[in-house]
């Protein structure tokens, strides 16, 4: 896949953290670049953005179809919206609140099921490109679907779906010329960590072989990049992590 100007991509979760960075980075090098968020107001300057909450296939759909109409069919979606609340299967005489896991579920993996699939059928449409492609999906899992910790029940589960639903829907898509991949990034300096006290950032990173530090936004963004140029690269999950592995908390 060619990288040019014409070259539409679509993030959602795009407003923040890890979408952001990559919003960001793709907007750097001169391509359209459309945002799905709840909170569009925060989108980098300069992208196309469209409100809309991802657990909703109508509004996602939507979403979709207003930002075609001002950049064209994307090429590269990139799944990086989430949620990732705390909370045990049991804790203080309670079981975890049902509604509260299926939130997650909803917005995790049915979110990121809604995005990728609707691109994916709007990308077989497309004209195909160098070795016949026709757009590539990444859609971000985390060390957590392999590693989760205690209290990550339902942000473990949503991100193991994400995980599992790889290499199945990259044969799905195999015949239509879409490549499928997953990233599952580690412990980054996202807002959500940058909040942290700083003894808890350390903790944190130091739980990683090497190097010893929390991970970059912008080396997500680059490893999307790698990922949409390399051809080679589908129905792989690759780790983003430093080496790390999670203990139980």
């Amino acid at each position: 896949m060619k990288l040019e100007l014409d070259t539409p991509v679509v993030v959602s979760g795009g407003a923040s953290g890890l979408g952001a960075a990559v919003a960001s980075h793709f907007m750097s090098l001169g391509v359209p670049v459309g945002v799905i968020d709840l909170n569009t107001d925060k989108a980098p300057s300069g992208v196309v953005s469209a409100q809309a909450d991802i657990s909703d296939a109508e509004q996602v759909a939507a979403a979709l179809k207003e930002i075609r109409t001002k950049n064209g069919q994307e090429r590269l979606t990139v799944n990086c919206a989430g949620i990732a609340p705390s909370a045990k299967t049991v804790s203080r005489g309670a079981a975890h609140d049902a509604v509260l896991y299926a939130k997650v579920i909803n917005v995790n993996l049915i979110g990121t099921f809604n995005m990728a699939s609707q691109s994916a059928l709007g990308m077989s449409q497309a004209e195909p490109m160098d070795d016949g492609e026709r757009g590539v999906i990444i859609n971000t899992a985390s060390i957590a679907a392999f590693e989760g910790q205690m209290g990550q029940i339902a942000y473990a589960s949503s991100k193991g779906g994400v995980a599992a639903m790889t290499l199945p829907m990259a044969r799905d898509m195999a015949k239509l010329g879409v490549r499928v991949m997953a990233i599952a990034p580690g412990v980054f300096l996202t807002p959500m960590v940058s909040g942290m006290p700083q003894d808890v950032q350390d903790a944190l990173a130091n739980i990683s072989e090497f190097p010893k530090r929390l991970g970059s936004p912008d080396e997500f963004a680059r490893l999307v990049e790698n990922i949409a140029t390399n051809v080679m690269l589908n129905g792989e999950i690759i780790r983003l992590d430093a080496g790390t592995r999670m203990q139980a908390k």
